[in-house]
């Protein structure tokens, strides 16, 4: 494409829910974190090189790569918390949390192997509140 010479109506996508066409062979469950896989959503999982996109909105399950879509809402959510070494405390909040699972996540990126969550926002005896969402 060649730069404008005229105005333009570019389209904008307004709110926190987007939509993501969901990974080959993939079941993402309504209420988890999802992530971004070369692209496709999918829940999350302890991987590097993963994007946090979000909570899943709805159940979705793809047969074939970008066969459904996954209505995801970036914000701040309440996550598990992980254990021992991993637990995420109160003096952790503000720092980048990582992910363990599609409702886990940890203080550490367990030796590089661990995609960012997101920003931890606060703590519950329950849980880890992140915020969370891609280009966030």
């Amino acid at each position: 494409m060649a730069a404008l010479t005229a105005p333009r109506n570019t389209l904008e996508r307004v709110g926190p829910i987007n939509a993501f066409l969901v990974k080959a062979n993939t079941t993402v469950q309504q209420g988890s974190l999802v992530v971004l896989d070369a692209g496709y959503a999918a829940p999350g999982r302890t991987a590097a090189g993963l994007i946090a996109a979000g909570r899943a909105e709805s159940s979705v399950t793809a047969v074939a790569a970008g066969s459904a879509q996954v209505p995801v809402k970036a914000g701040t959510f309440k996550f598990g918390n992980s254990t021992a070494a991993d637990l995420v405390t109160q003096a952790d909040v503000g720092a980048d949390c990582y992910i363990v699972d599609d409702q886990t996540v940890a203080k550490t990126s367990g030796g590089a192997t661990r995609s960012i969550a997101g920003k931890i926002i606060a703590i519950d005896s329950d849980g880890v509140w992140v915020k969370v969402g891609a280009g966030l």
